[in-house]
Formats: C-alpha cells, structure tokens, sequence
C-alpha cells in the first residue's frame, strides 16, 4: 500500500491553492464543498473564480510571489500552476513549513494525492492509483457511479440521524449487525430509492420498534423490457434481478432478459391484471423481493399507473422503470 488512505476534515480549516485556472477551479469547487476557506494566490483568475471571490466564498492573497507565511497558515497546499519551477519551489516550502501540498499531475512533487471520488453525501468513496495511473481510477470511479443508486446516500443518513436510538434499542454488537442486515436487505432501500421517504422512514421506525432481527419485508418492482436487448436494460434494473427472490415474466419477455435473473430466483408467468396486486400483496407481506417484467415499456400504461397506487395504499414498497423502445427505423 504505497499510500496511507485518509478522509480529512477541512471544515472551517484555511487551505492555499496556487494558481487561478481551469484546474485550480476544479480544484477550488471541491475544497469548498468540504467546507474548507480557501485562500488563493493567482496573477489572473479564471471567470469561475472571479464570481466565487466577489461573493465573498474565497480570500484572494495579492504579491509578486508566494509568501512563505501563506504556507504555513494553511493547513493544506494544492499547487495547480503550469509553471514547473514555481510547483518545484512550492513543494520545498511545504515540506519546510511541514505542510501537506498536492501538485497537480506531478506526484513526486506532491505529499498527499487528491483521488478519484465518488461522492453519495455522506457516503464517499475516494479511489488512488498514488499518481500511476488517473486515467484507470477515473474509470473505475464512472463505473461505481453507475453501480451505486443515488439513494444510498439517503439510506446513510438515516442510519446517522437514528445512530444513537440505534445503539439504545440494540446494544449488542451482533444484535446490531443482524439488525443492519435485515434492513439493507429489506424495503426501506426500495422506499427510498422510489422516492418515498415518508415510507422509509415509516417503516425504518417500525423496524426499530421491534428491534432484535426485523421480519425481512418484501418489495415489488416493476420492470419495463423494451425491445428485448438486454444491453438496453438500466443497470438499477439488473440490480434488482440480481437481488429477487421471485420474476413474475410477462409474455413476450426476452429470454435473454429473463437469464439477466439471479439463478435461485423462483420463475412464474405474470398473473393477469385483475389479479396481480392481490398476488404481490401475499409475496411482499411473505418477505420476498419480486420483479415484474413486461416487454415494452412495460407498466407506465394506465394498468400500471393503478397497480402503483393499490400497492402504495397497502403500504407495500414499488418502484417503477420503464422500458427503452426505440422507434422502427423507416426508409426514406
């Protein structure tokens, strides 16, 4: 591990960046992000910047040269200059004043690396090759981009706003652990990732209530096929094959798509419409995870629309993706 990973807290801490163009903007955006002050030192700043200091959001630092009293008021240095004698210099009195200092794309100038972040506030993920090889972190950081739905952020900020009731109701490490378990896998992700949050945390509270090892609690989710090709199915779509205990398949579903399915995943054919929300009713209250699909776009029509809302009304957690259809190509 040729690097020691490490979150820093930078809020309300000053933090010196030298240089004022596209990359120091970059650069600038995220350290205020973290709540850092920032202060600047730059002949020119690009227009991005000049909008940030005039509203007060940076302090500008004026001089014909870095002031070595700068580096050592700061509690990080990022030097984003595209003069390598000045980034050389930069360096040297970082480490003088026992400073932590970036240079962009120099990593032997630079003590600390800034990695690849995949941020679900709170939940962040930060991704280094120590200064080998950018290009491969950012790709895996666009893959975990598509891989984790937004709302895990959400879910995160649940368990921290509860994290002391939590701890109260369950005191037990491996009460608690089972407890955490059962609602990852549960329904409150699907409430949330559907946008309920009033049902998440409706349910996040009767879970707490019963503490111990919740009753798992089943989901629906109603997946629309398009035109058969698996490549066009949503990643969250083949997500949620991969988690379901039981596919209902419309007719006229792809088989392709039906193998995307996990392989211990129970198989029937979807019930007709009359009778498909009774049907979920009994598997979600059982504590199954089930997936619909239908070709198409598969349950945006009106029957969809009312399967939705007897489903909320019974409380059960649904989310809904539609189908990509593409339109017949025509010859002109």
């Amino acid at each position: 591990m040729p690097l020691f990973p490490l979150f820093a807290d930078l809020h309300g801490r000053e933090v010196l960046v030298v240089g004022g163009g596209e990359v120091a903007t970059r650069k600038i955006q995220a350290l205020l992000r973290a709540g850092a002050q920032v202060l600047v030192h730059a002949r020119e700043l690009a227009p991005g910047l000049q909008t940030l200091a005039a509203a007060g959001r940076l302090q500008r630092l004026h001089g014909d040269a870095v002031d070595p009293r700068w580096i050592e008021r700061a509690w990080l240095v990022v030097a984003a200059t595209d003069d390598p004698a000045l980034n050389r210099d930069l360096a040297g009195m970082a480490a003088a004043a026992k400073r932590w200092i970036n240079v962009v794309d120099d990593a032997e100038l630079s003590s600390y690396q800034v990695p690849a972040v995949v941020d679900r506030d709170p939940i962040t993920i930060a991704i280094s090759s120590a200064g080998a090889a950018p290009m491969l972190a950012r790709h895996l950081r666009e893959r975990l981009e598509a891989e984790l739905d937004p709302s895990i952020g959400a879910l995160a900020g649940m368990f921290a706003r509860h994290r002391g009731r939590i701890r109260e109701r369950l005191p037990v490490m491996r009460e608690r652990r089972d407890w955490f378990e059962a609602i990852l896998t549960g329904n409150i992700p699907a409430f949330l990732r559907a946008g309920n949050m009033d049902a998440a945390e409706h349910a996040f509270e009767a879970a707490l209530a019963e503490g111990g090892t919740p009753r798992k609690a089943g989901s629906v989710a109603l997946v629309g096929c398009g035109d058969g090709d698996p490549g066009l199915l949503a990643l969250r779509a083949l997500r949620l094959l991969n988690q379901a205990d039981l596919v209902l398949v419309g007719d006229g579903v792809a088989q392709a798509i039906v193998d995307m399915a996990r392989r211990d995943a129970a198989m029937q054919p979807l019930p007709p419409a009359d009778e498909l929300a009774d049907v979920l009713s009994r598997h979600v209250e059982a504590g199954r995870r089930v997936v619909c699909l239908r070709p198409g776009g598969g349950f945006t029509d009106a029957s969809g629309r009312a399967l939705r809302v007897v489903l909320g009304e019974r409380g059960h957690a649904c989310e809904t993706l539609p189908g990509a259809v593409w339109p017949n190509d025509t010859a002109t």
